[in-house]
């Protein structure tokens, strides 16, 4: 539960910057489109070279990124919204795992010696105390291993191994979230790919006639679903594997931990 005001927190920022823009962008297209039909009423048709997505801008210095916006809202508020919400969703488990992993990081090493001059000064008691007063899965564990030292190293192998496992379980919490989420936003591209379609073929059985015009607009959808799907699938899939790389990397260091600490306390005749 610790976590969820921080996700929360996360999520509500990126929506709110995610509305703000949709909001301008949606007024400032609607009176674009406005005087986009004024001129064409009072001049002639000329063909223009058509816009290459590549180019950081267009024909008229339109920025990349504010092409991307405008395409977002020629999508529609169904899909586009559904697809929007996943990736607001999930960089906000992502950034909450990240902080999380980051704070998890310690000095496996520095926490070792500290424990084994507590153990050569104080003894076992002064030895928990230095893992109480640390943070991290490594702290936590040795802490465990520590409070079971009277009963035999056996007793602590035990202890290190259970709540190893414990605490792996808490470095790959939400990451199931975010696995959903990449699954969902291609589908629901997807599924906006499909209804535009038949959106297009329903204007051609009406009008009984394949002119461009009519299924132009439900083809435009289609793909502008789909690629936004794809895309938002792609940014969460980044974040995820880092994240895995990072829990990799913490978890070899929690192991590595757990058998210096066994040395240890054998080194100093803990056990029974």
């Amino acid at each position: 539960m610790k976590k969820l005001p921080v996700i929360l927190f996360a999520a509500s920022m990126l929506l709110g910057a995610a509305t703000a823009s949709y909001g301008q962008d949606a007024a400032a297209s609607g009176s674009m489109d406005s005087v986009a039909t004024e001129e064409v009423s009072t001049t002639t048709t000329t063909s223009t070279p058509a816009d290459n997505p590549m180019q950081g801008t267009t024909d008229d210095g339109t920025p990349l990124h504010e092409q991307i916006k405008t395409k977002f809202i020629e999508g529609g508020p169904m899909f586009m919204g559904v697809i929007l919400l996943l990736l607001i969703l999930g960089l906000a488990i992502a950034i909450e795992r990240i902080i999380y992993l980051n704070l998890a990081s310690t000095n496996s090493d520095k926490l070792l010696r500290r424990v084994d001059k507590a153990l050569s000064e104080g003894g076992v008691e002064s030895a928990k105390e230095v893992c109480r007063n640390s943070r991290g899965p490594v702290a936590s564990i040795f802490y465990q291993g520590l409070d079971r030292s009277q009963g035999g190293i056996e007793e602590v192998e035990k202890a290190v191994t259970a709540y190893g496992s414990v605490q792996m379980q808490q470095l790959e919490s939400g990451l199931t979230w975010i696995s959903l989420f990449i699954a969902l936003a291609p589908m629901f591209g997807f599924m906006g790919t499909v209804l535009g379609m038949i959106s297009a073929f329903d204007a051609i059985e009406i009008a009984g006639d394949i002119a461009p015009s009519l299924v132009a607009g439900g083809i435009k959808i289609a793909l502008i679903t789909t690629v936004f799907g794809l895309i938002v699938a792609a940014i969460l899939q980044v974040f995820y594997n880092y994240i895995l790389n990072k829990i990799d990397s913490i978890v070899m260091s929690m192991e590595d931990a757990s058998i210096s600490l066994i040395d240890l306390l054998v080194h100093h005749n803990l056990n029974r």
